[in-house]
């Protein structure tokens, strides 16, 4: 079925819905034309949204872009800054492939529907012209045709009027004759034109018209079968996207997968570790000895010749109430001429063995306290620290990453250079054994620039070596003094590491001189004050969470560590907490610390 058969006298209603079609094509047109600018409204706002949550600092400067997640964060606004170019990638191809193309063929269709409209109304204007040309000859033939009637009535009358002269009579059958020519004339003609125009109008109907509806069909089809391509685009754009919008949301998800609490938490324990040393216990001063300086039975201080102990045997000096307030670290005290004075009666008054006055003896531990209060602020980290070549204004454990750091750097400068001057001595030599290809002498202000740096950088890593030995040795030596009153943070053991039994012995060289006081004497000694919160917060030995086994040899020369030998198999007390130390515990006895690295360690 065509419309040329079925609508050939529907000549308005093919035109309105041809019209109405192209109408519909230029809306789809606008529509996707807007859509495109959403989606570059939108990709444009999500990128403007990842710009403004991005970092603005460098992944180097930023210690916050090691945690993961940091990382876990801007991985996600990389993949949201790539979805935001799927977007555009989108509205691009709305753009291109649907605007572009379908406002192109709609203005081809426009012009081909006008010029098939203009040739219908060709068509039909010629009928109409055959159509009035009929009835001008029809009425022509009409009007003749009365005329040649009347001018016969009128020769009959005149005829039988018998005062009618013969002229008369004569001129009015002449008159009467020609009139019946022109009417026969004008039949003729009539008749001829009747015909022509029935031919014309059986073109225009069966012929003319039908080919030009014919096509107005085809146009419409093919516009409508364009039109229905177009909103495939619209979801093929859609679709070629997809994967990758597809691997940006599964980036997301590995992102989010990525975040690890735990290594975020060693992480921030490796990039803030200060490395110093846990403040010790606050001393008891006694300050009724100024007035009781001789000792007496109802003194509550304890007797001056001997060395009291708070702690019973067998308890740890470390502990302390937990829920105390934290105190700043105390040295011990000075003498005037700069040396230490000899241990100090930790609840009571000095020993005798000191010389000094207990006024005296106080006077010099609150000069000595000052100095060192104000050393454990700038700790803590001032306003306004100037930043040393060797990084001392850092704590001892970060000022040993940043020279490590700095030194893996000036290492990997300082191979650059021996490359580069390997490459210019190979060049040189290319040179001289062709010398069309260059001269020797212009590669040696190079070659002596390259020397240069490679002293200056050999100068550097030295200096860093340096400066990284001293900082690593501040930093074994403050874990040692940390390990003679904290064995196990942040509880501290029953049993002391291996520089412990120094401190004993010394203790006990002290205490020789009171050896020889009554026993009521020795058992106040040995009788704790606070004894009620020593009891609640007594522990057990540690128990081994694992073991290990030694693949190097290590001497435990240090304070703190202990010695072992390649292949021994030792028990795992206690796990490397980012210091690169480990502490374990020999079969034949004895605890302490060794390297991580040189041992093979396995978890219960």
């Amino acid at each position: 079925m065509d419309w040329g058969t079925e609508l050939w006298d529907q000549f308005e209603v093919l035109e309105r819905h041809t019209q109405w079609g192209l109408d519909l094509l230029d809306r789809y047109v606008k529509f996707v034309r807007e859509r495109s600018e959403v989606e570059q409204a939108y990709a444009k706002q999500l990128r403007n949204l990842v710009k403004k949550y991005l970092p603005k600092r460098l992944p180097k400067d930023d210690p916050e872009a090691k945690f993961s997640q940091q990382q876990s964060f801007v991985q996600i606004l990389q993949e949201v800054n790539d979805f935001a170019g799927q977007r555009e990638l989108v509205a691009e191809n709305l753009s291109l492939r649907v605007c572009l193309e379908l406002a192109k063929y709609s203005q081809e269709m426009k012009q081909e529907r006008k010029m098939h409209f203009q040739e219908g109304r060709r068509a039909q204007q010629q009928l109409e012209n055959g159509l009035k040309q009929l009835e001008t000859s029809k009425r022509k033939f009409e009007r003749d045709c009365r005329e040649a009637e009347k001018a016969a009535q009128t020769a009959e009358r005149l005829d039988q009027d018998i005062n009618a002269t013969k002229a008369d009579v004569e001129k009015a059958k002449q008159q009467a004759h020609l009139r019946s020519h022109m009417a026969e004339e004008s039949k003729n003609e009539y008749a001829a034109q009747l015909q022509r125009f029935n031919r014309e109008q059986a073109h225009f109907y069966f012929s003319q018209m039908p080919q030009v509806f014919d096509k107005l069909q085809d146009l419409d089809e093919r516009r409508a079968s364009r039109l229905g391509a177009g909103y495939g685009l619209l979801a093929e754009a859609e679709l070629q996207v997809g994967p990758i919008i597809a691997k940006c949301l599964e980036g997301m998800k590995v992102a989010a997968e990525a975040v690890d609490a735990k290594n975020d938490s060693q992480l921030l324990i490796e990039l803030h570790k200060s490395g110093f040393v846990r403040p010790g216990d606050v001393e008891f001063e006694d300050f009724s000895q100024p007035m009781n300086r001789a000792p007496s039975d109802s003194s509550l201080g304890t007797p001056s010749d001997a060395r009291p102990e708070l702690r019973g045997q067998g308890r740890s000096r470390a502990k302390r109430w937990p829920f105390g307030k934290k105190t700043k670290p105390r040295p011990p005290p000075f003498s005037p001429s700069g040396g230490s004075l000899p241990s100090a009666l930790p609840n009571g008054p000095p020993s005798p063995r000191s010389g000094l006055d207990p006024l005296a003896l106080l006077s010099e531990i609150s000069k000595s306290v000052k100095p060192r209060l104000a050393s454990f602020r700038s700790l803590r980290g001032a306003r306004g620290t100037v930043v040393t070549e060797d990084f001392s204004h850092l704590p001892p454990e970060q000022q040993r990453k940043r020279l490590q750091q700095q030194l893996e750097e000036r290492g990997r400068e300082l191979q650059k250079e021996i490359d580069q001057r390997e490459a210019l001595k190979r060049m040189k030599d290319v040179y001289e054994k062709t010398p069309q290809m260059g001269d020797p002498a212009s590669l040696e202000p190079q070659i002596a620039e390259t020397l240069s740096n490679i002293e200056r950088l050999k100068l550097e890593v030295q200096k860093y070596e340096t400066w990284l030995a001293e900082a690593e040795s501040r930093v074994l030596s403050n874990r040692g003094d940390s390990l003679g009153r904290h064995a196990r943070p942040p509880d501290p053991p029953v049993s002391a590491p291996p520089d412990s039994d120094s401190h004993k012995t010394e203790g006990q060289d002290d205490n020789k001189a009171s050896s020889q006081e009554p026993t009521s004497s020795e058992e106040g000694q040995d009788t704790p004050i606070y004894t009620e919160f020593d009891e609640d917060f007594e522990e057990e030995p540690a128990s081994p969470i694992g073991h290990c086994v030694a693949i190097y040899h290590f001497e435990g020369s240090s304070e703190g560590t202990i010695s072992m030998a390649e292949g021994e198999d030792l028990s795992l007390i206690e796990e490397d907490k980012g210091d690169g130390w480990t502490r374990v515990r020999r079969k034949q006895g004895g605890e302490g610390y060794v390297p991580t690295s040189y041992l093979r360690v396995s978890l219960n």
